[in-house]
């Protein structure tokens, strides 16, 4: 297994970081591997797949470099860059494209674990990796991006209440649930591949959520080090929420889809990035609840959490019916749960 050392210190000041080049490269990934995790990503998947293919088949130079960078067991450090905070898209993808020619050709090297393809012994492959890059921005990720922001923002506020409740070894474990865990004594487990392990104490730890279904890890030693993760799949999904349809008509649809989310704990921030409803509706929907008795809250750390009580479980196991009737059949999102469907990543797999 590859794991990182690092100390007390280092793991106080890591941190979570959003990054549109992180969301853009698993998108990438996700265009090339083809595997939706969710009906969510195969009508994502549905909507692009084709027009990514007519762009590769009309730049075969660019189709052979996407397969040689993405490799079954490592993807070449250039098309990675750690992220950085508050970095644009447009400034993250910058920086792919200035990566040294020599450097890239090696990195790809790495990836497919051999020879480079004569077709690939070239200067203009950082552009090229750049020029993707930016289309699939501009054309698969951005016009979906304050959603899928949203949707990250809610993952990292989980987490971090996380770590008010389990400390920072459970947040770890949880990440990547078979391949990053806490070891102990400083270490911090991040794949399952045998490599050299790494002494990291006195960088940067960051922690970065994307939608799709992809991980990896990434570095500009010795400061700063990235861990990728796919966020909760309730949150990456929040079409698998199934509200039922005599709930709605109770309730109506957008308290009753509030009151099904609360299976897990939530905070109103976490409510708002999943439901798309505004902060007022959101916070009026359960100030009924509450009088209702449909709902609790507690506080955790900074946050407050809200849930449903023994009554608004029963309410929702009611509207459900028999087939659906067990609190955790599909009526709570998993706020902190994982994918364990492995697949080929970055620098190690997923």
């Amino acid at each position: 297994m590859g794991w990182w050392e690092l100390n007390a210190d280092t793991l106080a000041r890591s941190r979570f970081v959003l990054s549109p080049l992180a969301e853009t490269f698993a998108s990438l990934r996700l265009l090339h591997v083809r595997a939706p995790a969710h009906p969510g990503e195969r009508r994502w998947l549905d909507a692009y797949l084709p027009a990514y293919r007519a762009r590769l088949a009309a730049d075969p130079v660019t189709a052979l470099l996407v397969r040689a960078g993405l490799g079954r067991e490592w993807i070449a450090d250039f098309l990675t860059p750690t992220p950085r905070d508050g970095e644009s898209a447009k400034a993250g993808i910058a920086r792919v494209g200035a990566a040294p020619a020599d450097a890239a050709r090696a990195h790809l090297r790495v990836s497919l674990g051999g020879p480079l393809p004569a077709a690939l012994d070239r200067d203009d492959l950082p552009g090229r990796a750049a020029e993707l890059l930016t289309w699939v921005w501009e054309t698969a990720v951005r016009p979906d991006w304050d959603r899928r922001r949203r949707i990250l923002e809610a993952d990292v506020v989980a987490r971090t209440t996380q770590v008010s409740r389990g400390g920072w070894a459970e947040v770890l474990d949880s990440l990547r649930p078979g391949r990053t865990r806490w070891l102990g004594s400083n270490r911090l487990q991040v794949n399952l591949h045998e490599y050299p392990p790494r002494a990291i104490s006195g960088a940067d730890l960051l922690l970065v959520p994307v939608t799709p279904k992809s991980g990896w890890v990434s570095w500009e030693e010795p400061d700063r080090y990235a861990l990728v993760y796919s966020c909760a799949g309730a949150l990456a999904d929040p079409t698998a929420q199934q509200v039922p349809a005599a709930l709605t008509a109770l309730l109506g649809a957008a308290r009753a889809g509030v009151l099904v989310l609360l299976g897990a704990p939530m905070s109103t921030t976490q409510l708002t990035a999943v439901t798309g409803q505004g902060l007022g509706s959101v916070g009026r929907h359960l100030r009924v609840l509450l009088d209702a008795g449909l709902v609790e809250r507690r506080r955790a750390g900074r946050s407050v959490l809200y849930s449903r009580t023994a009554a608004g479980d029963v309410l929702v196991e009611a509207g459900t019916g028999p087939e659906r009737g067990r609190k955790g059949a599909g009526t709570g999102p998993v706020i902190l749960g994982g994918h364990l469907t492995e697949l080929a990543s970055a620098h190690d797999d997923y």
